[in-house]
């Protein structure tokens, strides 16, 4: 896959270039080595082979170049693309977004303002989810010191 990457314009003010996953790992293989089987970037990301074929298949991953044998080699920006992918798959965003947003960048810069909406839509679910989950851990957090605190009588 090749993910759009945006470079300072040339007005003296640096913007930060847009790889689509904020700051890139580094990766395990040394400098200039930018070729991986299916293997190793199963070792890299705790995806499966299995997942891996499906994000190719739905469109997640549509351009995973070949070797002259046929096998998979993936580069970094294809792991970059990955960790976004994970990420955005931790925010619990629809798998069906996820390829819309896939997408999006293939085709371009005109897609900035929609990719944008479908994130920021994305951040709105994961800040409603985290209010819950503070909620939650409020809960959990007083029946801790209840059970920490009683000595005599009826717990519940």
């Amino acid at each position: 896959m090749t993910v759009m990457q945006s470079t300072p314009a040339a007005t003296g003010r640096a913007t930060p270039a847009d790889i689509c996953s904020a700051p890139p790992r580094r990766h395990p293989r040394p400098e200039g080595q930018d070729h991986y089987t299916i293997s190793e970037v199963v070792a890299f990301t705790g995806l499966t082979a299995h997942t891996l074929r499906w994000y190719e298949r739905i469109g997640l991953m549509p351009h995973v170049d070949r070797s002259h044998t046929g096998q998979r080699r993936y580069t970094n920006r294809d792991l970059d693309w990955l960790d976004l992918v994970t990420k955005l798959r931790l925010t619990g965003m629809p798998v069906a977004d996820m390829v819309r947003y896939a997408e999006l960048v293939r085709e371009g810069e005109s897609t900035y303002a929609e990719r944008q909406a479908l994130l920021e839509a994305t951040r709105r679910d994961v800040l409603a989810r985290i209010a819950e989950l503070h909620d939650t851990l409020a809960v959990l957090d007083r029946k801790i010191s209840f059970y920490g605190n009683a000595t005599e009588g009826t717990i519940r």
